[in-house]
C-alpha cells in the first residue's frame, strides 16, 4: 500500500478547537501522516502534538507567493515538513500567458529560498487552473512547463475533475512531477457541496491512484454534510482495500 497522509484542512474547526484531540483522534483511525496548513500560525501546536501523537508531516500548506518564507521554510524543516505547498493563486491570474510565467517565476524563486533550509516547494490546484485553457491545454499544465525541475505538483484530482480534466490522463501526462495527490469524492460541485468519501461519487478514484503510483495520497474534504471523522475513516478504509 502507498503512503497515505490527511489534509488537516479538513477538520479545521476540530483542530483550532483543539488540536491535540484532534491529532489523536486521526492517528486512532490509522494514519501517521498529516498534511498541516498554516504552518506558521500553527508552529507551536506543530512542534509538539505531532511529535506526541506518533504523526509526521511529509508535506504542508502554506501560502509562499507574497509570504515571509524564510518564516514558513524554518518551521517547516523544524518540523520535518520536506515540501510546502502553495495552495492558491487567484483564477484571474490564469487567464493570461504572462500570469501564468509570473507565477512559475515566483514558485521558482521561492524554491531556490527553500533549498537553503533544506525544504522544497509545491503548488496544488484548484478547478480553474484545469478549466483555463491556453492554446487548447490546462493552464495547469503551461505552469507545470515553466516550473524548475526541483519545484514538485500536488494535484487535487477533485477540482481537476470539476475543472473539466481528465484527471488519471492528467496525472499520466505529468508523470514524475506529480509529488502527492488529494483524493477525495463527491458530485463535482465547485462550491464543495456533495463531497463524500473516496470511492462513492464522480470522480473515478481507482483510476487516479493507478495513474500517480508514486505519488502520496492525502485524503481530503473541503465541506461534508456527515461526522468528518467518520468520513475521513470511510476514505482511508477504501484506500487501504483499493492500493494494494
Amino acid at each position: 500500500m502507498n503512503e497515505l497522509s490527511v489534509q488537516l484542512y479538513s477538520v479545521r474547526d476540530a483542530f483550532a478547537a483543539d488540536p491535540l484531540d484532534t491529532l489523536r483522534r486521526l492517528a486512532a483511525i490509522g494514519f501517521t501522516r498529516v498534511e498541516p496548513y498554516g504552518v506558521v500560525e500553527n508552529a507551536e501546536v506543530l512542534r509538539t502534538h505531532l511529535p506526541a501523537c506518533g504523526l509526521s508531516a511529509p508535506t504542508a500548506h502554506a501560502q509562499l507567493i507574497g509570504a515571509d518564507q524564510d518564516a514558513v521554510f524554518a518551521v517547516a524543516a523544524e518540523c520535518g515538513v520536506d515540501v510546502v505547498i502553495d495552495p492558491f493563486v487567484a483564477p484571474e491570474r490564469w487567464r493570461d500567458p504572462a500570469d501564468i510565467a509570473e507565477t512559475a517565476d515566483a514558485l521558482n524563486r521561492a524554491a531556490a529560498r527553500a533549498a537553503g533550509h533544506g525544504v522544497r516547494v509545491g503548488y496544488h490546484n484548484h478547478w480553474w487552473e484545469l478549466e483555463s485553457r491556453i492554446g487548447g491545454r490546462s493552464a495547469f499544465e503551461v505552469l507545470a512547463d515553466r516550473l524548475a525541475p526541483e519545484v514538485v505538483l500536488e494535484v487535487d484530482t477533485y477540482w481537476a475533475t470539476a475543472g473539466g480534466e481528465d484527471a488519471p490522463s492528467l496525472l499520466r501526462r505529468l508523470g514524475e512531477r506529480v509529488h502527492a495527490i488529494h483524493v477525495k469524492d463527491g458530485d463535482l460541485a465547485t462550491d464543495a457541496s456533495g463531497q463524500v468519501p473516496a470511492g462513492q461519487g464522480r470522480v473515478p478514484v481507482a483510476e487516479v491512484l493507478a495513474a500517480a503510483p508514486q505519488a502520496l495520497r492525502v485524503v481530503e474534504f473541503d465541506a461534508y454534510d456527515g461526522d468528518l471523522f467518520e468520513g475521513i475513516a470511510a476514505s482511508r478504509a477504501y484506500l487501504t482495500g483499493a492500493a494494494r
